[in-house]
């Protein structure tokens, strides 16, 4: 399966992990996590699949993260109601995401995109 690469074209962070796919010649299928974003079940895997806590996927550093309070609402949320939150709303989303169906990235840190993707 090509790499699907879940992103937001206007975020610095994304550009950066594209340069770094093309670059390394790694075919992808690019998908614009607002306009597209990921299913509840497409969420449940990552999550399971990347092995992080789903509170990993959440954009700490956004507006929209900010606006809707989500710092507070994460103490007591459980893993559904997140995947529920992430999948209302792709600006929620930690991005960008990278995965094959098996790995799973969420963010951009060269080493780990080294690790996953070289």
């Amino acid at each position: 399966m090509a790499l699907q690469f879940y992103w937001y074209p206007k975020c610095g962070t994304c550009r950066k992990a594209k340069k770094w796919l093309d670059e390394h010649d790694k075919s992808y299928e690019e998908i614009h996590i607002v306009e597209q974003p990921p299913s509840k079940a497409q969420l449940k895997e990552m999550i399971e699949k990347s092995e992080l806590n789903a509170k990993k996927f959440f954009n700490t550093s956004g507006k929209k993260y900010r606006e809707l309070g989500m710092k507070d609402k994460l103490k007591d949320a459980d893993q559904n109601q997140m995947i529920e939150w992430l999948a209302s709303d792709g600006m929620l989303i930690k991005r960008p995401i990278v995965t094959d169906g098996n790995n799973v990235t969420v963010g951009f840190k060269e080493a780990d995109f080294e690790q996953a993707w070289k």
